[in-house]
């Protein structure tokens, strides 16, 4: 089961009024949804969903909502943050079971960018795509996608299709889809423009 307990209460107002109510509680409003019951207003207490939060293992990760005796699995599907003081705001949760398939957006991370032949020639890595969305059972989310970029050169691109995925998991996006490429920096562009019309001068 998930690492993370979310003690909840129920919230008897919804809307506008009802998540300002509970954050001058201390509580954190959020909404509980999926499966075949109806959505329910919840609330977390502020400072224990922080903590949830500050862990890293909070959104879209496999947590348990507990109320009451009762608990289920369920993922966090988004947490919004307050612009000013960026605390959290409110938060959805999405009912499942922990063998229930499921697509779930997943960040991506590189490394070995010093075993990288075009970026050690000055070139520059541009990232498309920050997070992938791929298809696995609620309890075998991984945490990340690590990309390993040694080898990759100046126009060269990773595609979903080339990532090294978990067992049991499997990319729910197009294969030919572009995660990132490494292309000349605009730097080392004009440097090689300037030294391509001067060599057409001393012709």
């Amino acid at each position: 089961m998930a690492e993370i307990v979310l003690n909840v209460e129920v919230r008897e107002k919804t809307g506008t009024g009802g998540a300002r109510d509970s954050r001058r509680a201390g509580m954190v409003p959020g909404v509980l949804y999926g499966g075949a019951k109806d959505p329910v207003a919840i609330a977390v207490k502020s400072n224990e969903f922080r903590k949830a939060l500050h862990t890293g293992k909070l959104l879209g990760h496999l947590v348990t909502l507990k109320y009451g005796d009762e608990t289920q699995p369920v993922i966090a599907k988004a947490i919004d943050m307050h612009p000013v003081t960026d605390e959290p705001w409110h938060f959805d949760l999405y009912r499942v079971n922990a063998d229930q398939q499921i697509k779930i957006e997943v960040p991506v991370h590189f490394a070995n960018q010093e075993a990288s032949p075009g970026l050690k020639r000055g070139g520059t890595l541009g990232i498309i795509l920050h997070t992938v969305t791929v298809a696995c059972h609620a309890d075998s989310i991984p945490e990340e996608i690590v990309i390993d970029l040694t080898g990759l050169d100046i126009g060269d691109a990773v595609r979903i299709s080339d990532l090294k995925l978990p067992p049991k998991v499997e990319a729910a996006m197009d294969g030919d889809v572009v995660v990132a490429s490494v292309s000349m920096s605009k730097a080392g562009t004009e440097a090689a423009e300037g030294d391509a019309a001067a060599e057409g001068g001393e012709a």
